[in-house]
């Protein structure tokens, strides 16, 4: 997955560019630069309102003595939203929009959250002692996190 990243920073911006022109040989000039900076001024405008409103929902959580966690990473996914759509071009726009709703937001969060979670796995030593060992594979990978934890309900 690491490597893919080099490669979108050079396809992404190709492929924006020549969607730009062919937009621009159908509804002119002009017009395409108006849509993109229309598309970054609504994009602000939106940026601004989910902004304050998560920003809200967040200082609420916390007056509850509640943990915003998930208003932690709708901030992220905003932050996100708002650099694509400043970017110019229709593929990063749309992206950027989709990070902007909601809905789909949370349910890019909800993805990201489920392919990122680490399963915790006991395995034992020869010397009989346990271990918890992330990623689910069964392998050691030679780094142990210590730690303690309080639940409180």
């Amino acid at each position: 997955m690491l490597r893919i990243w080099p490669l979108l920073f050079i396809i992404v911006p190709l492929v924006e560019l020549y969607l730009i022109i062919e937009v621009g040989s159908v509804i002119g000039a002009l017009w395409t630069v108006f849509l993109v900076v229309l598309t970054a001024v609504i994009g602000v405008t939106l940026l601004k309102i989910q902004g304050l409103s998560t920003l809200m929902e967040a200082r609420r959580k916390m007056e509850m003595d509640t943990l915003p966690a998930m208003e932690m990473m709708e901030g992220i996914m905003l932050a996100v939203g708002g650099a694509l759509l400043v970017t110019p071009g229709f593929i990063t726009d749309t992206l950027g929009f989709l990070c902007l709703i909601p809905v789909t937001r949370r349910a890019m969060i909800a993805y990201l959250i489920r392919r990122s979670t680490i399963h915790a796995q006991t395995f034992y030593t020869r010397d009989g002692h346990h271990h918890t060992g992330g990623h689910g594979d069964g392998q050691r990978h030679g780094r142990t996190i210590e730690g303690e934890f309080q639940r409180k309900d």
